[in-house]
């Protein structure tokens, strides 16, 4: 019997049982399912703690997993694509996952799923037998023929309620426990003071405040932000009070070469009335003053100035001109929700019909407008780092709340400036900075993926839409990124279901509430382990210590064929390349090596 290890880039292998219930798949001491084949029944059966009541319906007292289970086990047979073989075996269903273990004949490997990555379900029944058709967040599809009609329809329920689990601390990463890492590894970007104490040190005009130490001005905010060394705290909170969600303007990045800083907020609730807040007026009269003399700044509103007028009606609205003198207003509209949401949708329906002809699919490509959207995201990133560039400017970036298309535009444009963001390290801070600590709630936005047949109206593919504008430039600038695909990837999944608890909770404050940090492991722990690096490094990768300019002309920008298409054509192709630059790579630097040094 074997059980299974799971790596941080999702993929499985086997390894010999050494005790049913220390490795059991579901990651615990003892697997909270009955049903499972790991459990042992002299063991007692775990209940799990009360839960944080996070979510619409967060259950309330204690359950158990195996109660949602209605068939552990059954015969059946995976189809997993359309290049795969079928494997057939005894599907078995658990607290977090669904596994198929093939007869002893067969030499291949336990097959794992993440139960939370599943998006849809169809279940078809014909004879004494039955089809589940998974749909995964990850954008695959597989297919279980299952002998029996009864154990069908449970098998379906039990991946339909167990998939969809609302409380935070019920998910599969409060039971990780991989081998080889520790609880609190790579937390380390926690507080942001790694970078903002830095920015500190810098310069004099910027300071580190915990005024939202509580987290009263801002949940979604850290602790501990960087704000002007000129205003104190009380005239923060009063600029909290005057900004949708209590998201004052705070710095994200410093551009030392111009000593201009990039800054981010929500809208200022201004109303019909047109309300004016002093402090507000003060705190960016004093990063101006803080960056040089005579310097100027940009207001990026992610907004049309229609939809900046209609705010106005519901209390919010866009700073007044007169009341900011120095700073100019730019309206960028960025599309976001549902909008964004559809336009993922239209594309995927594209990218998985196999009969369509070429004018069909270029037709469906440009009417889900999804590469207009990584244009018009690039554009405006390009705007907000030439103004700090090449005109000396501040730039501030807000559309209404500040968690959605201001992160896209502020991440994109450190990227294009800073040559540090370009690293592994600094990527993964970048995220962790300018995503996961600002608020960006991810447990909303990527509740579903694209087979969902539910449309919530939170839910957004707003960090895809990034991760895709990344990969842009990367196929721009193949020298200038540290990273390669495979970690766009791995963010790309991680995101919407993750045994690493990094893309946990929609806040700061609810990652405190739920202990996410001293309960789960970190993603970067697992993604920067040795035997990952390979499949995540670029290995032609130069440090350039200038801005790169993305082109944002039609011809330039290209469908993303590693995400959208990988699970309908043989990857074999870029795999074998990519091996082949490696193995390049690799003999060249042994030779290098071997080379005798010239005697002086």
């Amino acid at each position: 019997m074997l059980a299974v290890e799971e790596n941080p880039c999702g993929t499985v292998r086997s390894l010999p049982l050494r005790g049913l219930l220390n490795s059991c798949p579901a990651g615990v001491a003892s697997c909270p399912a009955s049903s499972c084949p790991f459990w042992s029944p002299r063991s007692p059966r775990p209940t799990l703690p009360e839960p944080v009541p996070l979510g619409p319906r967060a259950p309330a007292g204690r359950m158990e997993f195996s109660e949602l289970i209605r068939t552990g086990r059954a015969q059946a047979e995976l189809l997993p694509g359309p290049e795969e073989p079928p494997l057939r075996g005894t599907l078995c269903v658990t607290g977090h996952h669904l596994l198929l273990s093939p007869g002893p004949p067969s030499t291949a490997d336990l097959w794992l799923l993440l139960l939370r990555s599943v998006d849809s379900i169809e279940k078809r029944v014909a004879g004494d037998s039955g089809t589940i058709t998974l749909r995964c967040k990850d954008l695959r599809v597989l297919q279980l023929d299952i002998e029996g009609v009864e154990a069908t329809l449970d098998i379906a329920r039990s991946i339909e309620a167990l998939s969809s689990l609302e409380s935070v601390i019920t998910s599969f990463p409060f039971f990780y426990r991989p081998k080889g890492l520790r609880l609190g590894d790579a937390w380390h970007f926690h507080p942001p003071e790694c970078y903002y104490k830095r920015v500190a040190r810098e310069t004099n005009a910027w300071r580190l405040s915990e005024v939202n130490q509580d987290f009263s001005l801002c949940p979604s905010y850290p602790r501990a932000v960087i704000v002007p060394r000129a205003v104190d705290d009380d005239a923060l909170a009063r600029s909290a009070r005057f900004r949708q969600g209590g998201r004052f303007p705070v710095l994200c990045y410093h551009h030392a070469p111009s000593g201009t800083v990039l800054l981010r907020s929500s809208q200022p609730l201004t109303g019909p009335q047109k309300r004016r807040c002093a402090e507000d007026e003060d705190l960016l009269r004093a990063v101006l003053a803080g960056a040089h003399p005579g310097a100027r700044g940009f207001i990026v509103d992610t907004r049309s100035a229609q939809a900046a007028k209609q705010a106005r009606m519901t209390g919010g609205g866009t700073e007044a001109k007169a009341a900011y003198p120095g700073w100019k207003r730019l309206h960028r509209p960025l599309e976001r929700g549902r909008a964004l949401q559809e336009s993922f949708v239209r594309l995927v329906e594209a990218c998985g019909d196999p009969e369509q002809s070429m004018d069909r699919w270029l037709s469906r490509l440009e009417g889900c407008r999804w590469l207009a959207h990584v244009k018009e995201a690039l554009s405006t990133a390009c705007l907000a780092a030439q103004g700090m560039e090449r005109e000396g400017a501040c730039i501030l970036v807000h559309g209404a709340e500040g968690r959605d298309s201001t992160l896209l535009v502020t991440s994109l444009a450190q990227l294009i400036l800073d040559p540090l963001s370009r690293t592994i390290t600094g990527f993964q801070e970048l995220v962790e900075r300018e995503w996961i600590q600002a608020g960006h709630p991810f447990q909303l936005r990527c509740a579903h993926s694209a087979f969902s047949h539910a449309r919530p109206k939170h839910e957004a593919p707003t960090f895809l839409l990034f991760l895709d504008c990344v990969w842009q430039l990367g196929r721009q600038f193949p020298l200038s990124l540290e990273f390669g695909e495979g970690l766009l990837l791995a963010l790309f999944e991680h995101a919407y279901a993750s045994p690493f608890g990094t893309f946990l909770c929609n806040s700061e404050k609810e990652r405190c509430l739920c202990e996410v940090r001293t309960r789960t492991h970190s993603l970067w722990s697992g993604l920067n382990q040795l035997k990952e690096q390979r499949k995540l490094r670029n290995p032609l990768y130069v440090l350039n210590p200038l801005a790169i300019w993305p082109s944002v002309e039609p011809q330039s920008l290209r469908l993303w064929q590693g995400l959208f298409l990988r699970w309908t054509r043989p990857p074999e192709s870029s795999e074998v390349a990519w091996e082949k630059v490696w193995q390049i790579v690799t003999e060249r630097e042994k030779t290098k090596g071997s080379q005798p040094t010239a005697s002086t």
